[in-house]
């Protein structure tokens, strides 16, 4: 693809939201051109190490979803650039007739290696990344009892013990859900109080499968070929399984500052139609604003984006 031609479509990363979209923009016809910044990444997917809830392809390994994904963009006819843009720049024509002035609207999209690309919208599915502990072991064990996600990979740990890092709603919740399915869950947070619902807090000491240690933070990750153990800062080991960190989330969205509206923890603000506050900018996947963060909800956000521009290009051009 001629990189000089103003496009109708680009997608600023190839995880499953931008793979999707990159599938329904291309079969509405729309000249397309997927932007990663990984060779041939795939999103946070391609660290799962199986996915056991995307309906249709049950215990799949998270890499080879995320490869069949690409595969099926790729076989369509989507082409893909890498690399990673930082700036995001709206085009408009000050001059002339309204229609002239219109069919002008556009972005000029900046990147890293110094290319600029044209287009008359801009997909944005950069996706979050999980906040880390930053403990030995931590990505040594990654995917072999080192879980950012309770609800993908909980099932994996059904009748076994586990531990929850984290004070807030999601760390909350998420020991909630693996109390019904494991036999021990114990929930660690650094401070004295939870940032998280007090309702939830009720909950869990009414659990008899739940233990809470406050003012407790974890210094190391142990096992062999998966987690067997939880070392403490004062010493203590935990005996688990695995262990969730759910310390929160960072959405990749700081070229995005004064580009369109965010929230206040960063989140671009935009329904499931993907329509943002700058006209002909679209998100979809973690990035937007939302409730649940899924392999299923980034895909079905890619088709809803796409369709918004498709609507949007089909108005002004």
């Amino acid at each position: 693809m001629d990189h000089n031609q103003i496009l109708d479509v680009l997608i600023i990363g190839s995880g499953p939201a931008g793979l999707s979209a990159a599938v329904y923009a291309v079969r509405a016809n729309l000249s397309v051109l997927v932007a990663e910044k990984e060779y041939c990444g795939t999103g946070q997917i391609a660290e799962s190490d199986q996915v056991d809830n995307y309906l249709g392809l049950p215990s799949m390994n998270g890499y080879d979803l995320g490869e069949s994904f690409r595969e099926h963009a790729k076989s369509l006819g989507v082409e893909f650039y890498e690399g990673m843009a930082d700036g995001f720049y709206q085009i408009e024509k000050s001059e002339g007739t309204e229609e002239e002035r219109a069919s002008n609207r556009g972005w000029n999209v900046h990147f890293t290696d110094g290319r600029q690309i044209q287009a008359k919208t801009v997909i944005y599915c950069a996706g979050a990344a999980h906040r880390r502990l930053g403990v030995e072991g931590e990505d040594e064990f990654a995917g072999k009892g080192v879980s950012y996600c309770a609800v993908c990979d909980g099932a994996f740990y059904r009748g076994k013990e586990t531990a929850v890092i984290g004070g807030g709603d999601t760390a909350l919740g998420d020991a909630l859900y693996l109390s019904d399915l494991c036999d021990k869950v114990y929930l660690i947070h650094r401070r004295d109080e939870f940032r998280g619902s007090p309702s939830s807090v009720r909950q869990l000491r009414e659990k008899d499968n739940v233990e809470i240690l406050t003012s407790a933070a974890p210094a190391r990750i142990v096992g062999e070929q998966t987690v067997t153990a939880l070392e403490l800062k004062d010493g203590r080991s935990i005996p688990v399984h695995g262990a969730f960190v759910a310390v929160g989330m960072q959405p990749l969205t700081e070229p995005l500052r004064g580009v369109i509206d965010l929230d206040e923890t960063g989140y671009a603000v935009a329904d499931e139609t993907g329509v943002t506050s700058a006209p002909g900018f679209f998100v979809a996947g973690d990035v937007r604003t939302k409730a649940l963060r899924q392999v299923v909800t980034a895909v079905s956000d890619g088709a809803n984006a796409a369709v918004s521009a498709a609507e949007y290009l089909k108005q002004f051009f």
